[in-house]
């Protein structure tokens, strides 16, 4: 009943805290074995990161992708974010990796911050500073994906799951930055010699 009760919540919800739901959460740990071979029955693995009181589910690493009439089996369809929304996630995984180097367990950031870190990257979203309602929305989609966790009492100041460093490593959150810096640059020049950004691929 346990194990079930745990691959329910983790089915249901695709991830556990165990900030937020420790009693889960240690079923998940408990259970692990038998979980993950069920899981994998579904072309599905059990990540758990005990450090960081973090499980969830994703898709095997080397499935079959497709049965023999063509279907696709992956349980967990891929989705493409927004450039606006991998712009916050690079700002939240950076926030998150410079608090956590400072030896911070529980890393709170507000959207003013969040804001700060958006405004370079703005102009190759065609955003503003200003845009309030769009981060707003993208922050919802973190909260949602529980990227984020709302901070009681406050609705613009946040806790960064853990779970952000299984969703970016922190290689590839160099490459990110690099590349958007290129981008960023290049579009400042452009708009410093007159050029119209609608032209740009």
């Amino acid at each position: 009943h346990e194990a079930r009760r745990a691959l329910v919540y983790l089915l249901r919800q695709g991830s556990a805290l165990a900030r937020q739901k420790s009693e889960i959460f240690e079923l998940i740990c408990r259970y692990q074995d038998a979980l993950r071979n069920h899981l994998e029955n579904m072309y599905l693995r059990l990540v758990i990161d005990e450090r960081y009181g973090v499980a969830f589910i994703a898709n095997a690493q080397n499935p079959e992708d497709e049965d023999d009439d063509g279907e696709s089996v992956r349980l967990i369809s891929r989705r493409t974010l927004t450039l606006y929304d991998t712009l916050l996630i690079r700002v939240l995984r950076k926030y998150f990796q410079d608090r956590e180097t400072q030896g911070e367990h529980k890393i709170i950031i507000d959207i003013e911050t969040v804001e700060a870190g958006l405004s370079p990257f703005l102009p190759l979203t065609n955003s503003t500073r200003s845009d309030r309602k769009q981060l707003v929305t993208s922050l919802k989609r973190m909260i949602e994906k529980r990227i984020l966790v709302v901070v009681r009492g406050s609705e613009e100041r946040f806790e960064i799951s853990p779970l952000i460093r299984h969703v970016v490593s922190a290689e590839f959150l160099q490459h990110m930055l690099n590349e958007y810096q290129r981008l960023a640059d290049e579009q400042s020049g452009d708009e410093q010699l007159g050029d119209d950004p609608q032209d740009d691929d």
